[in-house]
């Protein structure tokens, strides 16, 4: 058991810390800042891809019952939101630095709300998250602490989960419609007479 927390520890470790820095993205509001911290998610992200893809690879590889292919068990969870992970919120993640980094030329420069909305868009923050909250299961399992244990214990599990990731999405989704707002020009409003000021037409007998 011990063993098996060797290898599922770290990959928790890094995807948490993986969405403990997306989740600060949106407030930051210097281009340098946002540029460094976009770095550190990418580390995060590709150091906890890496070694989920080698846990995962290596329990294919192997026939036997190692802590290994218990760990590998226990990130069944985390393979569809790291896939996610993969296919959008790295390549977003990389273009969110690239603006930052067209920005960054002095320590104090702004960050735009255009810029700030790309750092809250769904697509990074949420699968970053759920992959992190599907590697505190199995640690947790591991150590002998089952959230679905019991039983009927399951099927409340499973909805409490789902209840969970709906709320996430749902509050990056508001705070990403929030900043794209700030970040449109102010609307111009034409100028309406009142009809009391118009003048008053020559009256035809």
């Amino acid at each position: 058991m011990e063993s098996q927390l060797v290898v599922l520890v770290p990959i928790a470790v890094v995807w948490l810390a993986a969405g403990i820095v997306v989740d600060g993205l949106p407030r930051l509001d210097r281009a340098r800042t946002l540029r460094r911290r976009t770095g550190w998610l990418l580390t995060l992200t590709l150091t906890g891809l890496g070694l989920t893809a080698a846990v995962l690879l290596t329990d294919l590889a192997s026939t036997g019952d190692t802590p290994v292919d218990r760990a590998a068990a226990g990130l069944t969870l985390a393979v569809v939101p790291g896939i996610v992970v993969a296919a959008c919120a790295v390549r977003r993640a990389r273009r969110l630095r690239s603006g930052a980094a067209a920005l960054a030329t002095a320590p104090g420069t702004p960050a735009p709300y255009g810029l700030r909305a790309t750092a809250a868009h769904p697509l990074i923050a949420l699968p970053v998250q759920m992959t992190a909250l599907a590697t505190v299961p199995p640690v947790l399992s591991t150590v002998g602490v089952d959230l679905a244990a019991g039983p009927g214990m399951t099927g409340p599990a499973i909805t409490v989960g789902g209840i969970v990731v709906i709320a996430i999405g749902v509050r990056h989704a508001l705070r990403h419609s929030r900043l794209a707002e700030r970040a449109l020009p102010p609307a111009l409003t034409p100028t309406r007479t009142p009809v009391s000021a118009r003048p008053a037409g020559a009256l035809h007998v």
